[in-house]
């Protein structure tokens, strides 16, 4: 008989509790836990065992217990504990049940950036109390779920074999199941905006549906904006319609209005305008101009995202304004000199910028050699002077050499691929 500090979940339910003389108070169907320390923050901390959910002659029954213990014979585990105390549900509303809303689960592996599935959870009895600590999303869990672990270690033992072990900690877990959603939906997800936006579309797209929008839902703006744009158009139209209005509006504010405009594409016209009406005045109508362009103009590709000034200002200018702006790195592959009425005079690069002295103004440096297209041109028409000139950037005019926009290379490729399969 060994007294435990570390346990698994597997071994723990189903077994019977018994008080100090011996006598079964009931069997352990499941373990409540809390899974943040309060609701008005943010600090997550490892769950921690509230309660339990027991079984008294074939009722379910939700108690506290005080002083336990866990003691293993082989690979049973006996629970006994110095008193017994019933709560209502109510007294366990902030806390969720493991084995109902964990085990089994998909959960997000933070550090390997993929969905995995838990087999078995880990816990610590410690004087402060009893927390989860690790996740066991390996073959062994499987096994130890089953109860053919041990038979499975003594074949291999022989051959020097062992069972394939995956432990997670639950510092780098986040779970994903929508039963545990009323808790966790005030919640800063810090864990998933720390993943790069195409591991989490990776992620998010081996989702189940049912779980993409809530998930989606806990992503600050801007990181939902940048995994929006790296997702599959069906899951962006999946994951925007299932939104609230207001949040869907706010994340599509904060993509280029060009990505924008690419989804609303696909969405119904009501539903389109309704986002529109939503957002705020300045964006709704960047992207109700791409709109209105045909399907395979350049139009609808360019973005209208794009940094323009005027010929007598100055490097010093334009690298004080980049520096307070922090515009997006696509806005910085090329720069552009327009004239009071936004004709396009000139172009500019970075290292334009970098190599001459800060003083000097910007008609004196810029390129006027300008290869541009207009908005209405076809896309195909783009693809020949990117790769004659070796441009990261073409600038987009109108028939009055207005500048409309830019269209990026990467969305030329893109769009080009996308043709390709579809023929």
């Amino acid at each position: 008989m060994t007294s435990l500090t570390t346990f698994y979940l597997s071994r723990l339910l189903g077994c019977n509790i018994y008080d100090v003389r011996d006598n079964i108070l009931g069997r352990i169907h499941d373990v409540y836990v809390r899974i943040y320390t309060s609701l008005n923050d943010n600090q997550e901390s490892r769950p921690q065992v509230t309660g339990f959910l027991i079984r008294v002659n074939g009722k379910n029954k939700d108690v506290v217990l005080e002083n336990l213990q866990i003691v293993k014979f082989g690979i049973h585990y006996k629970v006994q504990c110095q008193t017994m105390t019933s709560v209502s549900h109510d007294q366990l509303s902030d806390s969720v049940l493991l084995k109902e809303t964990i085990l089994d689960q998909q959960i997000v592996d933070i550090n390997g950036r993929k969905l995995v599935r838990v087999n078995d959870i880990r816990m610590i009895a410690v004087p402060a109390g009893i927390f989860v600590v690790a996740v066991d999303v390996g073959i062994e869990g499987l096994l130890r779920r089953l109860g053919v672990d041990g038979f499975f270690k003594k074949i291999l033992r022989p051959f020097k074999g062992r069972i394939p072990s995956e432990f997670i900690l639950w510092d780098d877990v986040q779970t994903i199941d929508p039963t545990t959603f009323n808790i966790q939906l005030s919640q800063s997800r810090s864990k998933l905006n720390t993943i790069h936006p195409s591991d989490l579309a990776d992620i998010i797209e081996d989702m189940s549906k049912n779980y993409q929008a809530s998930v989606f839902y806990s992503l600050d703006e801007e990181h939902a904006a940048d995994v929006l744009e790296e997702l599959r158009v069906k899951e962006q139209v999946h994951i925007i319609e299932s939104l609230p209005l207001g949040k869907a509006a706010d994340v599509l504010e904060k993509m280029p209005a060009n990505e924008a405009a690419d989804l609303m594409d696909h969405l119904e016209e009501d539903k389109t305008e309704q986002l529109l009406l939503e957002m705020e005045p300045e964006a709704s109508e960047d992207v109700r101009d791409l709109l209105e362009y045909p399907d395979g103009t350049i139009g609808s590709l360019m973005t209208s995202d794009i940094l323009a000034f005027s010929p007598d200002q100055t490097i010093a200018d334009v690298l004080k304004y980049v520096k307070e702006e922090r515009p997006e790195m696509e806005s910085l592959y090329s720069l552009f000199v327009v004239d009071g009425y936004n004709v396009l005079k000139g172009i500019l690069t970075m290292r334009d910028l970098l190599v001459n002295d800060s003083q000097m103004r910007l008609d004196k440096v810029m390129n006027t050699s300008l290869n541009s297209v207009n908005d209405y041109d076809r896309i195909d028409s783009i693809a020949e002077i990117v790769s004659k000139y070796n441009l990261l950037a073409v600038p987009v005019t109108n028939d009055n050499n207005e500048l409309e926009g830019m269209v990026v290379v990467d969305d030329i490729v893109d769009e080009l691929i996308d043709k390709k399969r579809t023929l």
